[in-house]
């Protein structure tokens, strides 16, 4: 496969990026209508950045993220979560993994892995966190291989069906 890892321009090339993270999500379309709306606004944040994943023109795969700030509405929810667990500092100083979706079609090759390591390798937080469906998945494998682990579970975000785990990690993440 071809595979180029690079910076995206993710307002531009939001169309793709969301038909992407609503098929490996499993949006529908008001699900994404809203989705759109918020990577525009978080694009506009200090330090936000993207990466894309491309396969013969094609992007397959995208992870964005910024320095996290206490006043960003992930943190108001997720900050409680980890005061109880003793763990809310971690929400001072780290970089945010917002989004990490690859296509189906492609998971499994080591795609997410190269994504959220390129992306975190450019943060100069020492550290980096994120939610992730709290479950046993391949996402949260991915993670947990990483060095990333859990400072809160059962974590619930308004309108969300499934809780959320909150983890965290060191930077520069571990590899393989």
């Amino acid at each position: 496969m071809d595979l180029v890892i690079g910076p995206l321009d993710l307002v531009a090339h939001l169309d793709e990026a969301l038909a992407v993270q609503a098929v490996a999500f499993g949006l529908g379309p008001e699900e994404v209508a809203v989705r759109r709306q918020i990577v525009q606004r978080h694009m506009q944040y200090d330090g936000a950045r993207a990466y894309g994943a491309t396969s013969r023109g094609r992007l397959i795969g995208f992870v964005y993220g910024m320095p996290n700030s206490r006043t960003h509405w992930w943190s108001t929810v997720v900050e409680p979560y980890l005061r109880a667990n003793g763990n809310d500092s971690w929400l001072d100083d780290s970089f945010v993994i917002t989004e990490l979706h690859v296509h189906p079609d492609h998971q499994n090759r080591g795609i997410g892995r190269r994504l959220i390591t390129t992306i975190t390798d450019t943060a100069t937080e020492p550290r980096s966190i994120l939610s992730a469906i709290d479950t046993d998945s391949p996402a949260r494998g991915l993670y947990h291989s990483l060095g990333y682990t859990d400072l809160a579970r059962q974590v619930h975000f308004p309108s969300a069906p499934r809780p959320y785990a909150v983890m965290g990690a060191p930077l520069p993440l571990r590899r393989r």
